[in-house]
């Protein structure tokens, strides 16, 4: 996808990707981790997600990456924080306590940016992005994110014939394709969605599946 078609979604407010709530998944499965204590979390494409709040809770420290300073500028009202901004190369970084959102494109990051971080969150991103866009994804987290980073990744999976994305189809095949090289994957929880998902019924869609997994950087 072409940065401005996600610069135009969050000007207009055509954001249905956007949960008004913490990520149940997250809540869930996130203390299986066995992370050091403040550990960093790397949050790909991260909008203005509840979830970046939820992990700075528990005492992560949180470097989000969004592309639209519309959505970057929305969390930091909406939760009431005051940002400290800065330059960082290409990027607009805001910081607040232990939240940090980079502004910019995540393929831009490199090993300086990504050193420290020891975990990974991605709800949202590996499902935004077209195939091509997902293998280069995926070769960008190979590259950077060092032996022993763990995370949690959560996956849509459906027929793309019956509909054209984003949220993208990507099955548990692709899913090992692209990271199980480098990853060892382990799935922990599957779940139908489609009765809560009513624009996919509208769309004729007949099968919508979420899987998480687990990730351990070999």
């Amino acid at each position: 996808m072409e940065p401005k078609f996600w610069q135009e979604r969050w000007a207009r407010n055509q954001i249905g990707f956007h949960l008004p709530e913490v990520n149940p998944y997250l809540q869930r499965h996130w203390p299986r981790l066995t992370l050091a204590e403040g550990a960093k979390v790397l949050v790909p494409l991260c909008g203005k997600s509840l979830d970046l709040m939820w992990l700075a809770s528990q005492g992560y420290r949180v470097m989000g990456v969004e592309l639209s300073e519309h959505a970057v500028e929305s969390f930091f009202s909406e939760q009431n924080l005051t940002p400290r901004r800065s330059q960082h190369g290409v990027f607009k970084v805001y910081r607040s306590d232990l939240i940090e959102v980079w502004c910019g494109d995540f393929f831009a990051l490199d090993a300086e940016a990504l050193a420290d971080c020891t975990a990974l969150y991605d709800r949202a991103a590996l499902i935004a992005l077209p195939p091509l866009m997902r293998a280069q994804y995926a070769e960008h987290l190979n590259r950077f994110l060092r032996p022993g980073c763990q995370g949690l990744l959560i996956a849509l999976d459906y027929d793309q014939t019956q509909k054209a994305g984003p949220p993208f189809a990507v099955t548990d095949e692709e899913v090992r394709v692209l990271l199980g090289e480098q990853w060892a994957l382990e799935a922990l929880e599957e779940q139908d969605i489609l009765g809560e998902s009513w624009k996919f019924v509208q769309d004729g869609v007949t099968r919508l599946e979420e899987r998480v997994y687990r990730l351990i950087k070999r």
